[in-house]
Order: structure tokens, then C-alpha cells, then sequence
């Protein structure tokens, strides 16, 4: 009998801005060659790397005081990850209040982002090559998932809120992700739940539950203000037959979804 695969530890950003209509969050769409979630709408984000949790990004980083080695490596790879997927740069000038200025992340993004996702280059060794120091400060956890034991593919994932700087420009790199967009979460939810756009179970919970703010202040305020809740989705018999079923204390409107409402991963 085969072991239950341990999950590895990953970390989720959604990057927000307020929107001529209200709250909105930038979206990838996974290219189909990728083996999970492959056309999916998806939040960035990916596995936690060793140079995530080196005390290399410690010393260069804002917010990290007090966290663990394992909580330090979640808020620095949501932040990597929003830079390697995106092009969304939370760093400053050291010494500096304000964040990288949109031309200069763009620049950095086109010089690093190669380095970055071959593993060539750490997180840490890039701040300190451009002297940069990550705003871990403005990240706000959001929720903690983890991939049910019956899947081969198993992540322990922390998603964290960002709000996203004005002046930068998010964009898909066209390889990992094929499509791009900021969008209305509600709308997405409900497109979803159509069949108009593809989202993992998680993905669409999340945008579901954003959706009840109306921006990106209040989007901060009800996530401190919510207790975090590990879900791991276990599969029970529902009244529709085989459903997914998460706590009800997590904070989510939507506890348990058929199975056969799902898209495949």
C-alpha cells in the first residue's frame, strides 16, 4: 500500500487594486502543458525554495521580525512568486518608505525573472545585488489550504493578500501562464460556476470569499480579522452524491460542492 505524499510548502499571492468598479484581482491562466491546473485561472504562486527561507532574505526584508524560518519562507515566496509570475516587485530602495518605482520593476523583472525561475539566482542574492529590501509588511495571510491526501500532487499553501502598486505593470510571462487579467471576483465566481472559466475548487472558494469586500482596505481588514482555519477538503456523500467538504469555521459561504461541479485539475 502506498504512503500518502507529504504536501510540499507553497505560497499564493492575490495582487489587488481598487478598480473603477470596486475590488479587483490579477489572474494567470496556466498554459495546458503545465501538469496542475493546467487552463485554469489561477492566483500566482508556487513551491517554497530553500533560498525563500535563507536568512539572506531575512536581513533583507521588512515584516519578517518574529516569524519562523517556515513562516518566513511562505511571505518570501508569495512575494517572489508575484515578481516571477507577474512582475509585481514588493521591495524598496534600502533605506527607503516607498516601493521600487513600476519602470525600474519592469527592468528588474526582464533581468532576473530567468535566474530566478532556473534557480540560478536566489531571492536573497538578488535583493542584495540591487540593493532592494522586500515589503513583507504589506502582505496580509488570507488562508491556509492543503491538497486533499487522494491527490499524487500534495501542497501545504499560504495565501496571502497584496495590494499592488500603481505604477506596476502586471502581465503573464506567456510560457507558465498563457493569459492575463485583473478582474471582479464575484463575476469570476459566477463565470466559473457556468462553465465559462475554469477554476480549481480552491480558486474559486477564495474569490468567492474576496468577493464580500468591496476594496482593497476592507479585503485586508476581514482577513486579519478571520480566525486561519487548515483545510484540507475531504470527500463526503452529499445529497447530490460525492461532494467536497471543508470546515465551516474557515470562513467561506460554500462548505461542501459535488464533485461533478468541479473541473478536472
Amino acid at each position: 500500500m502506498s504512503e500518502t505524499p507529504a504536501p510540499r510548502p507553497a505560497a499564493t499571492v492575490l495582487p489587488l487594486r481598487d478598480g473603477p468598479g470596486g475590488l479587483e484581482v490579477f489572474m494567470l491562466v496556466r498554459a495546458r502543458e503545465i501538469d496542475f491546473a493546467s487552463g485554469a485561472w489561477v492566483f500566482p504562486g508556487g513551491r517554497v525554495d530553500g533560498a525563500d527561507t535563507a536568512e539572506a532574505a531575512r536581513t533583507r526584508a521588512t515584516g519578517a521580525e518574529g516569524l519562523s524560518p517556515e513562516e518566513l519562507g511562505y511571505a518570501v515566496a508569495a512575494a517572489r512568486e508575484a515578481f516571477e509570475e507577474c512582475g509585481i516587485l514588493l521591495a524598496r530602495p534600502a533605506g527607503e518608505s516607498r516601493l521600487v518605482e513600476g519602470g525600474r520593476a519592469a527592468a528588474l523583472f526582464a533581468k532576473w525573472r530567468g535566474p530566478l525561475v532556473e534557480r540560478k539566482a536566489g531571492i536573497g542574492e538578488v535583493l542584495a545585488a540591487e540593493n532592494l529590501v522586500l515589503a513583507l509588511d504589506r502582505l496580509v495571510t488570507f488562508a491556509h489550504w492543503l491538497t486533499p491526501p487522494i491527490r499524487a500532487k500534495r501542497f501545504d499553501t499560504r495565501f496571502f493578500l497584496m495590494r499592488a502598486p500603481e505604477d506596476h505593470v502586471a502581465r503573464h510571462d506567456g510560457h507558465e501562464s498563457i493569459d492575463s487579467a485583473w478582474v471582479d471576483a464575484a463575476k469570476a465566481v459566477s463565470e466559473g460556476d457556468a462553465g465559462a472559466r475554469k477554476l480549481v475548487f480552491a480558486t474559486r472558494q477564495n474569490l468567492d470569499r474576496l468577493s464580500r469586500s468591496a476594496s482593497v482596505e476592507s479585503a485586508f481588514a476581514a482577513a486579519r480579522a478571520q480566525k486561519l482555519v487548515p483545510i484540507c477538503p475531504e470527500v463526503v456523500q452529499g445529497k447530490d452524491g460525492p461532494a467536497l467538504r471543508i470546515p465551516a469555521d474557515a470562513g467561506y459561504a460554500v462548505t461542501e460542492m459535488p464533485l461533478s461541479r468541479l473541473p478536472r485539475p
